[in-house]
């Protein structure tokens, strides 16, 4: 990925000064970070507070959350249209929305998810921003960071082996599971995994199991979800593992180990505080994606984000259709979070996609299939308006863009009543998105947000939950369920009730490809008519939710045929290949 040193004045065509250009990394080595305690005294944080990891990383500990200062802060949601395989840019216009903000003399900070090492290695070589909009130090937030990521696949793989320890030592005693839910994870994409066959040559109870990718764990979820330590145990102990032999849910509370299991996850519930490339503070913290999972931040990291920002900029993972959709209806509906405003990220190139034109010549100038791809545009911004948002378009500006088609998106917004700016933070650092960060501001003060129009109601049955996501949002004009679905639904309605009856009210978090609207990778656009087919479901009881699998979704990602990986390495003593 390449960028323009940050006093290029952008004209076009921008491709005649590629000379200039630099990579991500080398832009990130170049800026010199100030010390994590200056950031936290940004902030108005105690530097004797925070717990810093190494010189310019920290734990922020959740007892710093102030929910009066949280109701007064104005929170922006950034997302997106339906993204081409190479990404939108939502994180490099999340900071650079930020950077714009701060720019204009707001207090403005950011709270973003953590980069998950199957993507990074895989498709993406990292996911902390790009050019002069990142979070930094971008090599160890890409990488290791400060062990989230594998504290959650160290939990979720323990519960794994307490489990078939459990089975195993009662296997005497005639006790068993009729069914197994709970799989492994791992934070890489291993397509080789995704089925096994478990306690071969006597060394435990055989089982067929398989793994997921870490950020699919629910542990994740919880982790994004919990507000406190407790809370955190809470949802451990109802994490459902499997079925009885007498068809009775049996939990984590019944291993006996949620306390064991919270102990592992301690340090990780607490949010990771950076900084940007402009020494902006930034909350990086959870990591769910929002294909397969509901792909939002935690909680406890955009409340922080509040409790010392005026403005805080957060995202939701892919385009609207899930991220967005999920971060009212999961996580709005069950912390009282509110936006202000939600800004959805368009680019010419994804644009064109959706209006048709062929990938290997999505960078040449087509008024006309930017026109046609407009429509997945719209009606994302509809799906937001009919959340009862205010919208601001942002076009994620690349070299290969020309003005004619800049007019043309310009337009289209301003037909529709909605805010627009050319976002060129990737290019210029925050004072390419002050047109941006002005827009935001004058919208937030000119238009007051209606409460959230959820897109179901808590009471609403199962199938009811998922038709009207799939109607309203994605378009669909019929859902189906497999044989398999339709018996997790029958045992759904007779078995997996709780207590209190909570499960009935857990709202759904459908995994489907992030491509489309429909559940066909290829169908671009903004299709109609189609069927949503619901191949299974998963009970997750930890983070109150229901998971909808649709199509062919996988929730352990294969390797492209050139991974990143072929293209990391060390030279002279650097990181070389991430981005």
């Amino acid at each position: 990925m390449f960028t323009f040193p940050l006093n290029f004045v952008p004209l076009q065509p921008l491709t005649n000064l590629i000379q200039n250009m630099k990579t991500d990394i080398q832009i990130a080595r170049e800026c010199e970070l100030k010390r994590i305690q200056e950031i936290a005294e940004q902030l108005g944080i105690n530097p004797d507070d925070i717990e810093p990891y190494g010189r310019y990383m920290a734990k922020v500990p959740v007892e710093l959350i102030d929910e009066e200062r949280v109701k007064q802060s104005r929170l922006i949601l950034v997302t997106a249209i339906s993204p081409t395989k190479a990404g939108i840019g939502k994180t490099t216009v999340s900071i650079g929305l930020t950077l714009g903000l701060n720019k204009l003399g707001k207090k403005a900070v950011v709270a973003l998810r953590e980069p998950s090492l199957g993507p990074c290695f895989g498709m993406k070589g990292g996911a902390a921003g790009g050019g002069y909009a990142q979070v930094l130090p971008m090599e160890k937030i890409n990488l290791h960071f400060t062990g989230d990521f594998h504290a959650v696949t160290s939990a979720h793989n323990t519960i794994s082996a307490l489990l078939d320890n459990y089975l195993y030592q009662h296997r005497k005693e005639g006790f068993s599971l009729r069914e197994i839910f709970w799989k492994r994870v791992l934070d890489v994409n291993d397509r080789a995994l995704r089925n096994v066959v478990t306690g071969l040559r006597g060394d435990g109870v055989v089982s067929e199991t398989g793994f997921d990718i870490t950020p699919a764990s629910e542990l994740m979820a919880i982790l994004c979800l919990a507000t406190s330590e407790e809370d955190l145990q809470r949802r451990i102990e109802n994490i459902v593992l499997g079925i009885t032999a007498d068809g009775k849910l049996f939990k984590v509370k019944d291993l006996g180990v949620a306390g064991a299991i919270t102990v592992l996850l301690r340090d990780a519930l607490n949010p990771n505080l950076v900084q940007t490339t402009e020494h902006t503070p930034a909350f990086i913290h959870g990591g769910p994606f929002a294909n397969i999972a509901h792909g939002c931040s935690s909680v406890v990291a955009t409340k922080m984000a509040m409790t010392f920002g005026d403005y805080v900029v957060t995202e939701a993972g892919f385009g609207a259709d899930l991220g967005a959709e999920k971060f009212f209806d999961i996580k709005c509906r069950k912390t009282g979070l509110q936006p202000r405003l939600v800004v959805i990220v368009a680019t010419t190139q994804g644009l064109k996609m959706h209006g048709g034109v062929d990938l290997e010549h999505i960078k040449e100038p087509n008024a006309a299939g930017l026109t046609e791809g407009l429509k997945n545009l719209n009606r994302h911004i509809r799906n937001m308006q009919g959340f009862g948002q205010p919208v601001v378009v942002t076009l994620n500006r690349h070299d290969t863009d020309v003005e004619e088609e800049i007019d043309i998106v310009r337009k289209n917004c301003e037909d529709l009543g909605v805010g627009f700016a050319v976002n060129e933070a990737f290019l210029r650092g925050g004072e390419g998105a002050i047109e941006l960060a002005q827009t935001v501001v004058d919208t937030i003060d000119k238009q007051q947000p209606l409460p959230i129009h959820f897109t179901y109601k808590e009471a609403d049955c199962l199938e009811d939950k998922i038709e009207k996501v799939c109607k309203r949002i994605y378009g669909a004009s019929a859902v189906e369920y497999g044989k398999t679905v339709t018996k997790k639904l029958e045992s759904l309605r007779a078995t997996f009730t709780d207590e209190d009856g909570a499960i009935a009210h857990y709202p759904v978090c459908i995994a489907k490809t992030q491509f489309s609207f429909s559940a066909d990778s290829k169908r671009y656009g903004s299709p109609e008519g189609f069927t949503i087919r619901i191949r299974d479901l998963i009970l997750n009881c930890g983070s109150e939710m229901i998971v909808a699998i649709a199509g062919d979704m996988l929730r352990m990602p294969g390797l492209p045929r050139s991974p990143q990986a072929e293209r990391i390495t060390i030279v002279n003593g650097e990181i070389e290949g991430l981005s």
